[in-house]
This record gives structure tokens, sequence and C-alpha cells, in this order.
């Protein structure tokens, strides 16, 4: 009889579930292994498929210490399924490299996962060189010891190739020219290697960082070596980076996709006490765990397990880090974040896709744009989430942040004047000039709007909205320092008084009205904002505030605009901003063609 090997690990796992007896499993594991021996079909499948080589024959430790077979788990199956996936596109030549990123909660089995494929690996292919780098030397050890040496060391003899030497952190398998190995990431490893299979363990963790590992390793992954990256989160750094480049495979699991995540309650009164507490507390946690309940649909058992899990936490914060609901929490600060975090979240997961991506194109003399039309293009800088068809909306207003120096962006942002909804966002990193005129056109579209762009590093947009005729910008007063006379500027001014002003009202918007935000870009920007060791708000290094200043001074220019009809409440403005004239004339409405 011909066997398959989904037939063999069905075997074994209805075996398992009868008896629970690892010397049976172990006489079982015997016979698989003659079978995987004898028939050609078998061997091919798991030199293919080196998880299917697992679940027939490999055992693991689990949590209580007690030696069982591996059978994977939810979440080791679904990133099976990404791995083959992504094998067969590099085959396909669909994709050019292999490079996964894993990040996930704690102790959800990716480790023993990794090192068991890559010791299947080893003993079914020729030329194989896995290598795995862990964070630290106790936790090399404890890999090698724990989750390869001993899975080892309980295969059928027929399976294991002969081997040069297993010491203290390498198998060597000579006839087979085969190998794998663990060390520490230190930035000298790695060299004269030549690795096709490459596992970073707990990588964000690495203290000389994954781009020095990177530079040591140097040639040595080859280029079709498969690389994995798995890590909890830790912070804004070389991980958080690498997520966010867009040049991986990203996955991200959250903690409750682990089936052992949940525990029983003690008692049906603590049970009752528990839900009426996530009912009517105003706690963050209980603000989670109805967030849980309702969002996800998790069930109580598993709003314990994390109920209980947070409780036992000095530190609170670290549940987000240590069991993340989603890849942006997973990545939050350990300092302070300015903004509410949870509405942030929240707000994320139900934000309205675009109605359209795209940018202006225009005729332009070089003294006026003409001829306005928008383009649809899904790689566009301009997002637009209200179209200014609504009779109900006559007014809007733009705040501009230009990019500085570096690598920032030019930002804008549109807002109903009179709800502050956010109905449109811009980013780039654009020339100023181009910045201008996208922003011309932008206020034009949206009925004239009131436009005020941050004057502090370069007042070029607007004075080119001047002279391109634009003529609704906002005003601040400027006392001369010279005669003591005050003066009427366009643009806003960021100064040590008004910076946290606006960043303060910005605070207040995202606690009571985040669902006013609508651009996903401004609200990931929003959570990594913190305040430094000198209390000063900012981003952390690398990243990027201009989102934030944008929406701020769309804010604060929202209290200038002219209403024809009716005055609307907004916040009291503050010293440094007047009302504009009445005697402005305004042009709303201009018509703009859509190709």
């Amino acid at each position: 009889m011909t066997y398959t090997s989904d037939f063999l690990i069905e075997r074994r796992k209805k075996k398992w579930e009868e008896l629970h007896d690892i010397e049976y499993d172990k006489k079982l594991r015997t016979a698989i292994a003659d079978k995987i021996i004898e028939e050609k079909e078998l061997r091919e499948e798991v030199i293919k498929y080196p998880e299917k080589l697992i679940e027939m024959v490999f055992v693991v430790v689990d949590k209580d210490k007690k030696t069982m077979p591996f059978f994977l788990n939810s979440v080791q199956k679904e990133f099976i399924k990404i791995l083959n996936r992504a094998i067969d596109d590099y085959e396909n030549n669909v994709i050019t490299s292999i490079s996964i990123l894993i990040l996930k909660g704690r102790q959800q089995g990716f480790t023993t996962l990794v090192t068991a494929y890559q010791l299947a690996k080893s003993i079914t292919n020729k030329n194989f060189e896995g290598f795995t780098l862990a964070d630290e030397s106790s936790n090399s050890e404890a890999i090698f010891e724990n989750k390869a040496k001993f899975p080892y060391s309980q295969l059928p003899d027929v399976l294991k190739p002969t081997e040069k030497f297993n010491n203290r952190r390498q198998f060597l398998f000579e006839k087979i020219n085969s190998s794998w190995a663990v060390d520490t990431a230190t930035k000298n490893v790695g060299r004269s290697r030549t690795v096709n299979f490459f596992h970073g363990s707990e990588c964000a963790f690495w203290r000389d960082g994954i781009a020095t590992i990177q530079a040591a390793l140097g040639e040595a992954l080859t280029k079709n070596c498969i690389k994995i990256y798995e890590s909890t989160a830790n912070g804004f750094n070389d991980y958080q980076k690498m997520w966010e480049s867009g040049a991986h495979i990203n996955c991200f699991f959250e903690w409750w996709k682990t089936s052992e995540y949940r525990i029983n309650f003690p008692s049906e009164d603590i049970k009752q006490k528990f839900v009426k507490d996530i009912d009517q507390k105003d706690d963050w946690i209980s603000e989670r765990l109805r967030w849980l309940r309702d969002e996800k649909h998790l069930d109580l058992e598993q709003l314990y397990w994390y109920y209980k899990k947070y409780e036992a936490y000095i530190d609170k914060r670290l549940i987000k880090q240590e069991y993340p609901c989603s890849p942006k929490e997973a990545f939050l600060l350990s300092g302070d974040n300015v903004f509410d975090t949870e509405k942030i979240l929240a707000r994320l997961t139900r934000i309205p896709k675009p109605l359209k991506v795209g940018y202006f194109i225009y005729d332009y003399d070089g003294l006026t744009i003409r001829n306005i039309r928008w383009v649809n293009d899904r790689n566009g800088y301009i997002k637009i989430y209200q179209v200014p068809d609504s009779p109900e909306v006559t007014n809007y207003c733009i705040g501009g942040d230009t990019a500085g120096e570096g690598s920032d962006y030019f930002t804008g942002h549109v807002l109903d004047a009179k709800t502050g909804v956010q109905v449109a966002a811009l980013k780039h990193q654009f020339d100023p000039d181009q910045y201008t005129r996208q922003m011309y056109c932008l206020g034009k579209y949206y009925k004239n709007a009131l436009i005020g762009i941050e004057a502090n590093f370069d007042s070029f947009p607007i004075q080119e909205l001047q002279r391109l005729g634009y003529n609704n910008q906002y005003v601040r007063k400027v006392q001369d320092t010279y005669t003591g006379k005050t003066e009427k500027r366009f643009g806003f001014k960021t100064t040590l008084l008004t910076r946290p002003t606006i960043i303060s009202r910005l605070i207040q918007i995202v606690r009571e009205e985040v669902d006013s935000i609508n651009d996903k870009d401004t609200l990931e920007e929003l959570l990594t904002i913190t305040r430094n060791e000198k209390g000063r708000i900012e981003a952390p290094e690398g990243g990027h505030d201009d989102q934030m200043m944008g929406l701020a001074i769309a804010h604060q220019v929202r209290g200038q605009v002219v209403f024809d009809t009716e005055e609307i409440q907004v916040t009291p403005q503050y010293h440094f901003s007047i009302e504009k004239s009445n005697e402005t004339v305004y042009d709303y409405g201009e018509e703009i063609t859509v190709i």
C-alpha cells in the first residue's frame, strides 16, 4: 500500500488523541520513518515540504515540559502557507527574493517551528546550510539544546544522516554536505559562510542592530536564500523600519490566533463580575476588552486570559508590545505617546477608503494656472475622502506643512471648516514650486478654500500663491521690532508659543473627535509622536511629524474662515491670529475637469 504524508500525519494525530502515549508514538514514528525510506514519493514530498516531515516524526517539549508530537498549531500552519506561496512565487519569477518578517506576540511557537523546519531541510537536502542568530548567548544555547538537539535525538535512527560533528551549536552532516548552526547576533558574526536559509530570532532586540548584522553577513546569504526575521516588537528601531519599508513579506499574528491563549473562570461568580466590569468600568483595560469582544468577537475565556496577563504586569504598557492587537500597537514606543493611541487604533479599524487617489494637472504659462484637471492614479499623492459637491458644505480650509530639511514631506490637509472633518490629504516629497501648484489646485477644487501654510522654513509657497493670484490665504499678525507697528502677513508661523498650542488642540481633537480624521497615513503618524526627555513633542529618530503639523495648522486656520450666512463656534483664536476682512472677494466653486 502506498501512503501519503497527509494520511500518516492524520494517523499519528488520531493515535495521539486516543492514547496520549509518547512510547507508542515512538514506535509509530519508527514505522513512519521506514515508510519514508521505502517509498520514493514520500521522500520527494518531505524534501519539498519539510513541514510534513515535522508532523510525521518530530517531537516537541510543550510549555508544561512534556514531550509530545510536533503538530503545527494554527499560526504555524498559517505561516507555512505564506512561506510556501513565497517559494512558489520566487521559483516562478513573481518575486526576486524571499524575505519574510514575522511580527508576533510572545511564545507563539515561531522559533520552534523555524528551527525544526531548518533541521528537517538539513537532513533531507544536499548542500543545505541553515543559520540562526539569536539576541542573547543564553537564547542561542537554548535554541540549540531545546529546539534542535533534543528533537533530533528523538528522530528514528534511519532518518539521521552521518554526522561529522554535533557540538554545542551546530549540526554538520558530512556525506550530504548539509548543516545547521545557531549563534549570537554580533557585529562580526556570519563571515566565511554560504547560507541558503537564514533565521533571525528576536531580531528587534539584537544589541548591534539589524543593519550592523546584515553588513556583517555581507555576501554570506546566497541569492536564493530564504530569510526569516522573527520578533516581538521593540519600539521604533531597525525592525520597525524594515516592516514599514515595503521590501519584505510582512506577517502579523495577533495573540488570539494562538488557541492556548485562553483560561477558564474559577467560578461563575467571577465570570459574571468580569462581564459586569467590562461593561461598566471606564479604565483602559475595560475599554480594550470591550473592543476585543465587540469588534474582534473574542470569547470570554480569551478576554480573561488577556486581562490576567495585563494584571500581572507592573508596567501595564508592556501588554501592547508583548501581546499586540495590531502591528502599529506592537511598535509603539515605551515612552509617553502624546495622542490617544486607543482612539487612533480603533479609528484605524473603521476608516473609509478614499473616493479618489491621484493628483492635479493643469496648463501653466509661467504666470497663471488654467484648465485644472484631476487625474486618477492609485499611486497618487492626494487622497480625496469627500468631494466638494454637497450644498451644505460651502467653506473649506487647508493647512500645510513644508518639507524643511532632510527627508521630510510636504503635506496638506483639507477640512470642512464647519465640522472639522478631514476631506482630503496631500503628502509628497515635492520641489516647493510643485507643492505650491498642487495646493493652488486643491484650494480651487475645494471652492477657493482658505489656505494656511507654515512660514518657518520656506516662505516660497506662500509668496508663490500670491504671485499666482490665489486670493484666500491665512493671515497672521506680526509686530515690527523697529517701528512697533503691527503688520499682517500671510502664512502660519510656528513658534515656541504657537507650536504647543496647536498641538494641544489636536490632542483634544483626537481624544474627542477622532472620527473626523479619515486619512490612514495621518493617523499612523500620530501613533508615533512622543515626548522626549525634555518634554518636547516630536517624532522618533528617523520619523516624521509633517502630517501632525499640517493637520494642526489646518485646525488653526479653520477659525479664520469667513462664512456668508452664519457664524460657527470654533476654538477661540489666540492672540497670534486675526480675523480676515469681510471685504475679501471670494470665488468659490471653480469647476475642475476630471480626466
